[in-house]
């Protein structure tokens, strides 16, 4: 890059909150290397642009496809001079996209992060790798403790895409963690394509627990939260953890994705409906009040009406405080790709995640409408208007309820607070400060 251009640099990021920390690392080395830095900007007054891409899954490669085309168009406009692509998506399709979108200057893997640097005109710092420009409001920020996953799901891309598990070093996470807290971070999200795999790559055994238990250690740190569980054997000392642990939420995002164990057995997910059911009772009776938040997976090959009558059974009995639910859609590579049919149509799909998601409505709302009455500890998020919008332990950031508090009080983000809840629907809580 012409290094007497301006020296103002774009990054846009698509898909998860693993890319997000992806990004966070690339921004602290270019703000190192004296370049301004701005995040998700859609302004084209930047010498470049760097797009990282997701490409998990149809509607996301869709998204970072248009993104890229947006940029490419301003690029020849002359109004940005570089354009550069990382992420999932130039990792698997790096040929393709070249000869689809010649316009951008160079495609990056999802590994390629000191490759990025030097093309920008900077220099890569080893010691600098743990290092952050958070993206996130400054009271909470993500971890991400491993990359890839060994799991070999039938319908996912990722390790192909990231490949195996890699585990980052307990001492690194923890002196990343130090170093977030340092700035303010009061909420530490844990993150990986499965965080109860953690360590068993560089220790010969799972260690999440004990990372938790580190992590509850460090000053500054109120909240620890965490996603991304898999279910298939999960870690005993992780629940004992959550229990044990004030810091720790009570809450749990853990991607079940069905209940039949015909489709069980056929996603390669390593469990069955006794052993998934046998999980929750133990995680609602060891961790009580814990908020439960999973992912959903229909119109898999092979998903019958009766295969989605027993998932929507599940959820029901269940009650999850928290679900999503995505039709599935044939990624080229997996094992579901290889050896099965698509053969559930695409009406049918749709059809049931709405069936799935008009159920949940009513169980959320529910849900909600009992926490009516009881005082939770929130932290403050933002104000918008006459409320300071916040959430509680049992809610994440950007995905899950948020708490409105009528308050004229000026308190800054990352303010806790005791609030009654006074009232709720589907998906917000409102409330008012309660009195010490």
């Amino acid at each position: 890059m012409n290094r007497s251009k301006k020296r103002k640099i774009n990054v846009v990021t698509l898909g998860c909150s693993k890319n997000l920390v992806d990004s966070e690392h690339l921004m602290a080395q270019l703000s190192d290397n004296g370049f301004e830095v701005v995040f998700d900007s859609n302004d084209t007054d930047a010498d470049a642009v760097v797009v990282n891409t997701c490409g998990f899954i149809g509607d996301a490669k869709e998204e970072s496809i248009d993104t890229i085309l947006g940029f490419a168009r301003a690029k020849e406009e002359g109004l940005i001079d570089h354009l550069f692509v990382m992420g999932c998506l130039a990792e698997r399709y790096k040929k393709e996209l070249k000869e689809e979108i010649p316009e951008a200057d160079e495609y990056f893997g999802v590994n390629d992060l000191s490759a990025i640097v030097r093309t920008l005109g900077g220099r890569y710092r080893d010691e600098l790798a743990g290092e952050r420009m958070l993206t996130t409001p400054g009271h909470y920020a993500y971890l991400k403790i491993s990359e890839g996953c060994n799991w070999g799901c039938g319908y996912c891309a990722i390790p192909l895409i990231r490949g195996r598990h890699v585990s980052v070093p307990m001492e690194k996470l923890e002196a990343e963690a130090r170093a977030l807290a340092g700035k303010g971070v009061r909420e530490l999200i844990v993150i990986a394509q499965d965080t109860t795999y953690y360590g068993l790559d560089l220790y010969g055994e799972r260690k999440l627990g004990e990372l938790l238990r580190r992590l509850c250690r460090i000053e500054g740190i109120r909240w620890v939260r965490l996603h991304y569980a898999y279910p298939a054997h999960f870690p005993d000392d992780v629940i004992g953890a959550m229990r044990d642990e004030e810091k720790i939420c009570p809450y749990l995002d853990i991607p079940f994705q069905h209940i039949s164990d015909a489709q069980l057995r056929s996603m390669r997910r390593g469990l069955d409906r006794a052993q998934t059911y046998a999980l929750i009772d133990r995680l609602r009776r060891e961790v009580p009040g814990i908020a439960l938040r999973t992912t959903l997976l229909v119109g898999y090959p092979g998903e019958s009406e009766a295969d989605f009558a027993e998932l929507l059974e599940f959820v029901e009995k269940v009650r999850f405080e928290r679900l999503g639910v995505f039709p599935y859609s044939e990624e080229e590579g997996t094992y579901s790709a290889e050896h099965l049919r698509d053969d559930v149509p695409e009406e049918v799909k749709r059809r049931r995640v709405d069936a799935v998601m008009a159920l949940q409505n009513r169980i959320s709302r529910e849900n909600n409408l009992r926490r009516v009455g009881c005082i939770e500890e929130a932290i403050v998020d933002r104000r918008e208007g006459a409320f300071l919008v916040g959430r509680t332990r049992c809610d994440s950031p950007e995905v899950d309820t948020e708490i409105l508090i009528e308050t004229d009080r000026e308190l800054a983000p990352g303010t806790f607070l005791r609030v009654i809840v006074t009232d709720a629907d589907d998906y917000d809580l409102y409330g008012r400060p309660a009195e010490r």
